[in-house]
């Protein structure tokens, strides 16, 4: 039987995950054995520039903390060398850096899955958030989308009004 001081402490690191399974918009479970020190250190400051929680747990207290959150459908991936990404003010963060250092380190880095608001997602599911352009790239894009007719109908207007009076520019004086 575990003494006081030890279970305590395991209490702690269990409601420290809850806490982050719950405050948390995404997360992605990865399998971090045979990567180096060198490795793992660019890892976590690339985690750290993008808002992204990233830590080494122990799969049973994870277990607890994602049972007691409704997240049950994660046991089946609580083997192995487990590693927790998460962010509270990006969903597509962790999946974003994950899945970068799964192609760089190939076999060593593996994503065992996910979740996202609440709901478990599959490995395919995290491969195509992290496809995601940023936000400001996706703004851009709508923003253009929305102007491409308004765009065009100036250009055909200006193009009308040359062939029929000349430049514009003589029409307006």
């Amino acid at each position: 039987m575990p003494n006081a001081q030890v279970l305590s402490e395991k209490q702690a690191v269990v409601q420290t995950l809850k806490d982050k399974l719950n405050h948390s918009q995404a997360g992605v479970l990865v399998d971090y054995s045979g990567i180096t020190v060198a490795e793992d250190t660019e890892l976590r400051r690339k985690a750290r520039e993008m808002n992204v929680d990233y830590a080494v747990v122990k799969n049973t207290l994870l277990r607890i903390a994602a049972d007691d959150t409704g997240l049950k459908e994660l046991d089946p991936l609580f083997n192995g060398s487990t590693a927790l990404a998460v962010s509270s003010e990006d969903a597509l963060a962790p999946a974003k850096v994950m899945c970068e250092y799964a192609k760089k380190l190939d076999q060593h880095f593996e994503i065992k899955g996910g979740f996202m608001d609440g709901k478990v997602i599959s490995v395919d599911d995290i491969k195509a958030l992290a496809a995601i352009p940023p936000l400001p790239i996706l703004r851009a894009q709508v923003l253009g989308t929305m102007l491409a007719p308004i765009t065009s109908l100036a250009v055909v207007l200006k193009a009308a009004a040359e062939k029929l009076g000349g430049p514009v520019e003589e029409a307006a004086e």
